[in-house]
């Protein structure tokens, strides 16, 4: 029987969808049977006291949670997550219900008996509670009390080979799609990549000096899986900068309803006979497309790498051979001006070991931001204060065409006063001949 009433929780049960209400329940009745004779290190009614705790927020419409402080383990920063209830003589198991965030694998593979270990792990010493994963891309494990935390990170780093993930005011827990293990669309190794800057910078990671908190993800292709282009500060996009390679007589065999669109993807879809000019040359959103003749071409100076049709025809439509990545920065989710997508710094790098190059914009952006920006200021809120070319300025990248999103607006055009003659009124032609090139 359930330790506290909870009408309003139970309300959430009551739609269509999964419930986290429901499996809080569960994990409260197993934890209540324990069928394993497990000697739990937390109280046994951890799970019946968060429902309580939650359902007396929703009763008095304000959290019952508290920040008591930094909490963590010996010599890390980050990783842990505190968090107090300030009704500890009403739900006692909860009195302490800290957060612990696990640094996934690049790609996220897991092996079974890994994931068994973590879950036989948190059985014993957390409320048993996961999330897989947070948004950062961490294996989530909310819940346990202080004294188990330095038992549950030996464990993690001495028995299972696993760190913790970043919280705080440092660089967050890297995070990727699945590349090229599983995705022929993938223009770079992102695991490979992702792996080896989560190795370079253990430092930025566990021992927050930021002023604020860091996101990289790296997507392998346009199609953007992790959503690195609305969620990281630093987002690394796969491109390519060479021609899309067109197979005319798979053209031919989507045209005459021989293959099937979308890579059978959407099998639901009956897209009776297939539309070329309809659902590829229509949609292609700067129109660089034609089928004419039974042929189709590109204008591949226009293709700004949309993947409409590429995933569309995925036997007739290839991603070129000469690829890399793009770098974008400073997105960020919604909280203080409402989100921002990531603005274009560097349109093209060829993505190779020991990735120098990369760790030079990395660095050069780290050295500007944390020299100019605000506390709890993010790197995308710092270009909105101080204007992009002031970025550019600081990490030595020259303005180039790709950084204008269209004509008359953003062009980087600025110069210092000491180099302008006669002021700002200086001749039209002459500011053109100097600063137009």
């Amino acid at each position: 029987m359930a330790k506290h009433a909870t009408p309003l929780l139970d309300q959430l049960e009551s739609g269509p969808w999964p419930s986290f209400v429901s499996d809080i329940k569960q994990e409260a009745e197993v934890r209540a049977k324990n069928e394993k004779g497990v000697e739990y290190q937390i109280p046994v009614d951890v799970c019946d006291d968060l429902l309580g705790v939650l359902e007396l927020s929703f009763k008095h419409g304000r959290t019952h949670w508290k920040h008591g402080g930094i909490v963590g383990v010996f010599g890390y920063g980050g990783g842990v997550i505190g968090r107090y209830c300030d009704q500890p003589e009403m739900f006692p198991g909860v009195a302490h219900f800290h957060t612990i965030r696990i640094s996934q694998p690049a790609g996220k593979y897991y092996n079974t008996k890994f994931l068994n270990q973590l879950c036989d792990l948190w059985d014993f010493r957390g409320s048993g509670l996961t999330n897989m994963h947070g948004s950062t891309g961490d294996v989530v494990l909310i819940g346990t009390q202080t004294p188990q935390l330095e038992e549950i990170f030996y464990e993690l780093t001495h028995n299972m080979g696993q760190d913790l993930g970043g919280s705080g005011s440092n660089l967050r827990t890297p995070s990727d799609c699945i590349g090229s293990s599983r995705c022929e669309y993938a223009c770079y190794d992102t695991q490979n990549l992702c792996h080896t800057l989560t190795m370079e910078y253990q430092d930025e990671l566990h021992r927050p000096a930021f002023p604020y908190k860091f996101k990289f993800k790296f997507d392998g292709c346009p199609n953007g899986c992790v959503a690195s282009i609305a969620r990281s500060d630093m987002s690394f996009i796969g491109t390519w900068r060479d021609d899309i390679r067109v197979d005319q007589e798979a053209v031919a065999g989507y045209v005459g309803g021989e293959l099937v669109p979308n890579g059978g993807a959407h099998a639901s879809r009956d897209w009776g006979a297939f539309d070329i000019q309809e659902e590829i040359i229509d949609l292609c959103p700067t129109g660089c497309m034609r089928y004419e003749g039974g042929k189709l071409e590109i204008n591949n100076r226009e293709c700004t790498r949309c993947m409409h049709c590429i995933n569309a025809m995925p036997r007739a439509l290839r991603i070129g051979l000469d690829r890399g990545c793009s770098i974008l920065v400073g997105a960020k989710a919604p909280i203080l001006d409402g989100a921002q997508m990531g603005s274009l710094l560097v349109p093209f790098v060829k993505v190779e070991e020991p990735y120098d190059e990369i760790k030079e914009v990395i660095e050069a952006i780290w050295d500007w931001w944390m020299e100019e920006a605000k506390n709890r200021e993010r790197l995308g809120e710092l270009i909105k204060r101080q204007g992009f070319q002031k970025m550019l300025k600081a990490c030595n990248i020259e303005p180039v065409i790709q950084h204008v999103q269209e004509p008359r607006h953003n062009p980087y055009i600025f110069w210092n006063e000491d180099e302008v003659e006669g002021g700002w009124d200086r001749d039209v032609n002459e500011f053109r001949k100097h600063h137009l090139r």
